[in-house]
């Protein structure tokens, strides 16, 4: 008789994964949504300034913070779905891409739909 635990590959002689490999990689990720929250909000008065748009201050930053709450239990779900490694990968690209766009904004209505897009990504950062 086979043993259906050394077939499925479950036994011990398989390669285990990293764990410090896994750790750093998500300590990378959670520095790079820690680092933008820090240099947002030192820079902010600044960006504010050359796009003139002081009314529209808050939302900046209220933005990001409602994106990130209202992605976080999707993503979740897309990691049960799909598998969190490539759900992981989506989300930083997104965040990256928001970052991208964020740095390229012409006035505050386009910076505001930036950073909501990098919120998105962001939701996904904590989730992984």
């Amino acid at each position: 008789m086979v043993d259906t635990a050394k077939t499925a590959g479950t036994s011990g002689d398989a390669k285990p994964r990293s764990v410090g490999v896994v750790l750093v990689a998500v300590m990378i990720a959670m520095l790079l949504a820690s680092l933008d929250t820090m240099i947002t909000s030192t820079a902010i008065p600044t960006i504010v300034g050359e796009l003139g748009g002081l009314e529209h201050l808050s939302w900046v930053v209220t933005i990001y913070t409602l994106a990130t709450v209202a992605s976080t239990p999707l993503w979740g779900k897309a990691g049960d779905m799909y598998g969190r490694k490539g759900v992981f990968l989506t989300s930083v690209v997104i965040f990256l891409i928001g970052s991208a766009l964020c740095g390229a904004a012409q006035d505050m209505g386009q910076l505001i739909a930036f950073r909501a897009v990098q919120g998105l990504g962001g939701g996904g950062l904590l989730v992984g």
